[in-house]
């Protein structure tokens, strides 16, 4: 639909341009957007005419607005005083009309920065086109006296950086047609000044705040009776009052293209555009608030080719919804709450002209069956639904095919050849995330040639797929969980150079071989590699073997992202960091690799996810990581490095989130400088030998400091191409962590912001535990085991209502148990156990739920759940062993209960079964007392009804 509104808007200016040039060639010369071709044109026609000189105030006013701009690559050189300058017509986008001299355009799209628009241009009043879009006016307003150039037809200020109010002067722009203020954050408190420009055709008021223009459907689709195009993208439109019911209107009869996305639009909009069902091209509703069902009179725009109401809340369509719809073309409706069959949702009427369909997150059922009949299909996009049973054969027939997204439904059965016989047009394939077994013969040469290929969590193994092999132009290749337990291939590095690569959770093994001979450009005459194709290497949890020197052949591969965890490498890591700086993540995690960091990872300025952990690392950590400012994500667990936590950690990482150094070697006290991790959520230095006391100033942990401040997880975005061309996708890695959560390891990933913990353990503190920690309200985790720390602790421990772990075991705390502990209502694991704990375990709190070994050996400490009672308390029953010596409950209490039970009973019931005039009196005073209470009830109602009516 964009690309449908940029041609309108070239045919639009050009009509004007034509229909001016008409009426008495007033102009020198045609404009076009190619600005080369404008150029050359322009100056041919007025080397014809040499004598034509414009006029002096007006090349004066010319003169005053270059200077408000900031011609920095002197594309303005031909404006100037200078005697060969002074015919201002022959200015660069400057056009004057050849039969009065006037300038009658004013053209400088893209070409100088702005300061301000000169008032000096109120001297242009024959001014007919004024076209300055992408010029930065650096926030300056849009001038009043714009109004008063009453010729002008077409004004163009798009993308200005232009800020204020709307001036209303526009309305005496009695003339204009083409208005395109889009992209300036303005404002308008009303569109009064609208209905003036009668003759208006086009309007774009992208970006423009008009969130207080209630009436704004008013103004502009029932007042413009020439408006073709309406273009209103993210201006906070409010949702509009139901039309009255009956009303004239001088609208629009030929109202084409209506693009209203990203604003606050409920479903009463339909009622105000259904004036316009014969007339409608395009209409564009993403992004709004509409919900229910697609409204009947849908199905009666007869000329609509292209719908959106993507990223609602619509729950479905009526059966008339699509009715007439017999020349759409492009539906989209995907991020809604679609459900029911998808064959009900299908525009029967468009079989032979949809050529895109886009239905992806929804909730729509049923089977692929219906499909086959859009035989113009090209854009295919189902995923993210459920949809069941087997893709139909004759999908491959479906010719015209140019992208296809089955992904993450419940579709089942085999894919063969004969799905894609003659699908040569295929570029994207997702079928990733169901239960299909692709089975192809080993020979088979598919007719296309694909970009995309995504086949994750399908049955593609156990040999890795040769028809790949034919496949040399992909950008992306996701065969993870495929089942393959095979050697990777030679000719595969050849062919996925530049790809985008995931290969993850299979059993592919063998040694990757030296990539330098298949990626050696030389060789192929008619590649050539752009530093814009980002790539993305993903063999985690496989088998594969062998040092990882390969990577420093992929000098030419613009990697953004490289998983290799979860594999057998071995060796050192190599030297050649340098060469890979475009990594944005980087996890070498759960390997054989030993020896040191190379200080060449300081070169990955950009890296904000670094996991070396599970190896056999040794020696300290290199300066050289400390230029890595990018970095969120440090994992370098589980190795054998040495030396002090440096102090640079806490200061040249400010995005920090996680660092994890557990099960090292590291030595001497944590750094003060620790405390300036304002964004860390996960902090774990366990089983190290970390001396000396716990930093105080732990309250500087802002993200645990201060409510609100966490993130639900760690993610990163990258760029990578797409099969799209010139199209960039943003992708996002989602981080996860593992580490001993209540003494299991677990993995965390989507949840990971939700624990965040502090692990100190089994290190050789001593000290105090500070009461600052008690600051940290965020903490959900704290583990200061295995220390040698002592004091008591801190009674503002219950300020941590988070909390769900706290491990202070083997120390040698001591005092009381503070009360407020009993506070912590979330708190399910505790282990309190071997420090020298004294007095009563307070009582009465889930405090006594706990076992009894996580206060062991704690000699001076009583109460339950253990079994040792204070002075105060009775030692406790063994139930399990004794008779119950409560002597209240004895059997003459039971014989007792018996007969008071028999003897009420008769002497009640017994009274009215025998005594007829007493059972008459008893069950008339409960018909008397039930019709009591029904009239009170009622009358207590009937008064309730009047007081709020």
């Amino acid at each position: 639909m964009k690309g449908d509104g940029r041609c309108l808007k070239l045919f639009l200016a050009l009509s004007i341009l034509f229909l001016q040039n008409a009426k008495g060639g007033e102009i020198g010369h045609s404009h076009s957007h190619n600005h080369s071709h404008s150029h050359s044109h322009n100056h041919s026609l007025r080397d014809a005419k040499v004598t034509v000189r414009c006029i002096e105030r007006e090349r004066q006013a010319l003169l005053a607005f270059k200077r408000g701009l900031v011609d920095e690559f002197n594309d303005l050189s031909t404006w100037g005083s200078e005697a060969e300058k002074q015919d201002c017509c022959r200015w660069e986008g400057v056009y004057c009309s050849n039969q009065t001299g006037h300038v009658i355009q004013l053209h400088l799209p893209y070409l100088v920065q702005g300061k301000m628009i000169s008032p000096k241009l109120i001297e242009l009043q024959h001014l007919q086109y004024l076209h300055l879009e992408s010029i930065d006016f650096n926030e300056s307003q849009i001038p009043n006296f714009v109004g008063s150039l009453t010729n002008l037809r077409n004004l163009t200020l798009s993308a200005c950086n232009l800020v204020g109010q709307i001036p209303s002067s526009f309305g005496n722009l009695t003339q204009l047609q083409y208005l395109d203020l889009a992209n300036n954050p303005l404002q308008a408190e009303n569109l009064n000044w609208l209905p003036a420009l009668s003759s208006l055709t086009y309007l774009d008021l992208s970006g423009a705040n008009l969130s207080t223009v209630f009436d704004w459907p008013e103004a502009v689709l029932n007042k413009l009776p020439k408006l073709v195009e309406l273009t209103l993208v993210n201006c906070s439109l409010p949702p509009p009052p139901p039309p009255p019911t009956l009303y004239k209107t001088n609208s629009s009869t030929s109202l084409a293209y209506v693009s209203l996305p990203d604003n606050h639009l409920t479903s009463s909009i339909f009622l105000w555009l259904s004036n316009y069902s014969t007339s409608l091209v395009a209409l564009g509703l993403s992004n709004n608030n509409l919900s229910g069902f697609i409204p009947n009179f849908i199905g009666n725009m007869s000329s609509l080719m292209d719908l959106d109401l993507s990223d609602n809340w619509i729950e479905g369509a009526n059966p008339n919804s699509f009715a007439r719809l017999c020349n759409l073309q492009k539906l989209q409706l995907q991020r809604n709450y679609l459900s029911g069959q998808l064959s009900q949702l299908l525009p029967r009427c468009a079989q032979n002209s949809l050529e895109e369909l886009y239905l992806s997150e929804n909730v729509l059922a049923g089977s692929l069956n219906n499909l086959t009949s859009f035989s113009s299909l090209k854009a295919l996009y189902l995923d993210a639904n459920q949809l069941s049973g087997k893709i139909p054969e004759s999908i491959g027939q479906m010719s015209q095919l140019y992208e296809i997204d089955f992904s993450m439904n419940s579709l089942e059965g085999v894919v063969s050849e004969t799905h894609f016989s003659k699908l040569s047009k295929l570029k994207y394939l997702d079928l990733s995330f169901n239960s299909l077994d692709l089975n192809f013969h080993s020979d088979w040469v598919p007719p296309f040639q694909l970009s995309d290929i995504n086949l994750g969590s399908c049955k593609v193994g156990p040999l890795f797929p040769k028809w790949l092999q034919t496949q040399i132009y992909s950008s992306q290749l996701d065969i993870s969980n495929a089942g393959i337990s095979d050697v990777l291939p030679s000719w595969f590095w050849r062919n996925f150079r530049r790809a985008f690569i995931n290969l993850s959770h299979n059993l592919i093994r063998g040694i990757f071989p030296n990539l330098e001979k298949f990626i050696e450009l030389a060789s192929d005459p008619n590649y050539s590699l752009s530093r814009a194709e980002a790539t993305q290497l993903d063999f985690s949890t496989n088998n594969i073997s062998g040092p990882l020197s390969f990577l420093c052949d992929c000098t030419e591969m613009i990697l953004t992202y490289v998983n290799l965890s979860s594999n057998s490498f071995s060796g050192e890591i190599p030297d050649c960091w340098s060469n890979l700086d475009t990594l944005v993540m980087l996890d070498l995690s759960k390997n054989s690799l030993s020896g040191k960091i190379p200080m060449t990872i300081g070169s990955l300025l950009q890296m904000q996810t670094l996991k070396l952990r599970s190896n056999r690392f040794v020696g300290e950590l290199p300066s050289s990581l400390k230029n890595c400012a990018s970095l969120e994500v440090i994992d370098l667990g589980y190795n054998k490095l040495s030396g002090p936590i440096p102090t640079w950690l806490g200061v040249s990482f400010k995005n920090l989130v996680i660092l994890m150094l557990s099960t090292n070697h590291f030595n001497g006290s944590m750094p003060s400088q620790l405390c300036h991790l304002n964004h860390i959520q996960i902090m774990d230095f366990s089983m190290n030998n970390i001396s000396g006391s716990i930093p105080k100033c732990l309250n500087n942990l802002t993200t645990l400091a201060q409510k609100g401040n966490s993130i639900l997880s760690s993610t990163h975005p990258y760029f990578r191409s797409t099969h799209r061309p010139n199209f960039q996708k943003i992708f996002n890695y989602e981080d996860d962590a593992s580490f001993i959560w209540k003494g299991i390891m677990r993995t965390y990933k989507s949840t990971l912001g939700l624990v965040k913990r502090i692990d100190l353990s089994s290190n050789r503190l001593t000290g105090e535990i500070p009461s600052e920690i008690t600051h940290l309200v965020e903490l959900v985790s704290l583990n200061l085991s295995r220390n040698r720390l002592t004091g008591q602790i801190t009674p503002e421990i219950g300020n941590l209502q988070l909390l769900d772990s706290l491990d202070l075991s083997r120390n040698q705390i001591d005092g009381r148990i503070p009360t407020s502990l009993a506070r912590i209502d979330r708190l399910s694991f505790l282990d309190l156990s071997y420090n020298n704990l004294s007095g009563e375990i307070p009582t009465g709190t889930q405090l006594q739920s706990f076992n009894a070994l996580d206060y062991a050996e704690n000699p001076l400490l009583c109460g339950p759940p253990l079994k040792k009672m204070c002075a105060n308390q009775n030692e406790p029953t063994d139930l399990s062993n004794e008779e119950d010596k409560d002597e209240f409950i004895t059997l003459g209490f039971y014989i007792s209960m018996g007969i008071g039970f028999v003897a009420g009973f008769w002497g009640v019931c017994g009274t009215l079964i025998f005594n007829r005039s007493w059972r008459y009196a008893y069950f008339k005073f409960l018909n008397n007392l039930n019709d009591w209470l029904y009239v009170r009830i009622a009358l207590i109602k009937r008064q309730l009804k009047l007081a709020y009516a």
